[in-house]
């Protein structure tokens, strides 16, 4: 784990699937150095983080538009859905790869059949 730490952390902070609170006392009890665990976690949230930037203030713009303050451009509102693709787009494909080289660097544990005694 230490000599992957950082790689795994990366990795897990990429997936939205692995709850950061479980991960954070996990790694606690690794020997990965602090700097790489920082590091790697800043690294892996940022996509996420800009993701929710993103919609917060897409949200915060659709809320002055419904108020009738304001008018935006049709072209302004292609920018806004291709921002909104592209990063619902590129979320999901980080995710997958992460995923992807997180069954490659976590070895699966056998487990043992009930029936037979012999691992699965």
């Amino acid at each position: 784990m230490a000599q992957e730490g950082a790689k795994i952390v990366l990795l897990t902070r990429l997936s939205p699937v692995f709850p950061f609170a479980l991960l954070n006392y996990a790694y606690g009890l690794t020997r990965i150095p602090f700097r790489s665990y920082c590091l790697a976690s800043w690294v892996g949230m940022f996509p996420g983080t800009v993701l929710y930037v993103y919609l917060g203030a897409l949200a915060g713009d659709l809320a002055t538009l419904a108020s009738g303050k304001r008018e935006r451009t049709p072209t302004e509102w292609a920018f806004f859905a291709v921002g909104l693709a592209a990063t619902a787009v590129l979320t999901v494909f980080i995710t997958r790869i992460a995923r992807k080289a997180l069954a490659k660097v976590v070895p699966t544990q056998p487990t043992m059949s009930m029936e037979r005694g012999n691992p699965a």
